[in-house]
């Protein structure tokens, strides 16, 4: 019943739907807009991102259209649920967000610059909700793969809260986890990039307005 009041709350591992040990869908083999693959291996030199910022339709819109980015998918992460559905994630029974997965060139974008993309594309003080959008799924979040992308994650989050603060926000509610442990679960083929699929589709992020500071060393004082 708790899972269906009026506040979200994150189910814990024993109240999670279990899932299943093999997807129940395919995913495609390429990215509709870049042509590349969705799912690994990837090339050699390449690096992996992981972002939740509401409603993953248009966040991964706002990563592919980066350049330097080599693909997207977007799936469930961050929860208990193996091979989770569509449906299952939004029960609230996953504990998983709406992830995008980017992998990108730092050759050509860094990932301080992908870090900057996510704070300015959505609102990371509303917990589990983005918009109109409600829910444990749509709750803010950065899941990292190396000790420097956690470093990197942390030093944003500090600046982004100083000039959010200045602007009269709350506080960043953004989760900031290791990706280890973590798997991402791709979502079924029709999310895939949906709003190339459907341009006018519903498109349910927006930032705050505020700039974030690009640097993202750590924070003095």
């Amino acid at each position: 019943m708790f899972l269906n009041s009026r506040t979200p709350q994150l189910p814990t591992p024993e109240q999670a739907l279990r899932g299943r040990p093999v997807p129940e869908f395919t995913v495609p083999s390429r990215h509709t807009v870049l042509g590349n693959p969705l799912v690994g291996p990837y090339p050699e030199g390449l690096e992996v991102a992981d972002f939740a910022l509401g409603c993953f339709w248009g966040a991964e819109r706002k990563f592919w259209q980066t350049e330097g980015v080599w693909t997207t998918l977007v799936g469930y992460q961050g929860g208990y649920t193996e091979n989770p559905t569509y449906e299952e994630a939004c029960s609230g029974l996953t504990g998983h967000t709406e992830a995008v997965r980017v992998v990108f060139d730092p050759a050509f974008v860094s990932y301080a610059e992908l870090l900057k993309l996510f704070w300015e594309s959505h609102n990371p003080t509303q917990g589990f909700r983005q918009g109109n959008d409600v829910g444990t799924q749509y709750r803010s979040a950065i899941y990292t793969h190396s000790p420097a992308q956690a470093a990197a994650a942390d030093a944003s989050r500090a600046a982004y809260q100083k000039v959010l603060t200045a602007a009269g926000h709350k506080e960043i509610t953004t989760e900031i986890l290791p990706a280890e442990g973590r798997p991402f679960w791709p979502a079924e083929a029709y999310h895939q990039q949906y709003l190339d699929k459907n341009p006018a589709g519903y498109c349910g992020i927006g930032g705050t307005g505020v700039s974030c500071p690009i640097g993202v060393a750590p924070v003095e004082g």
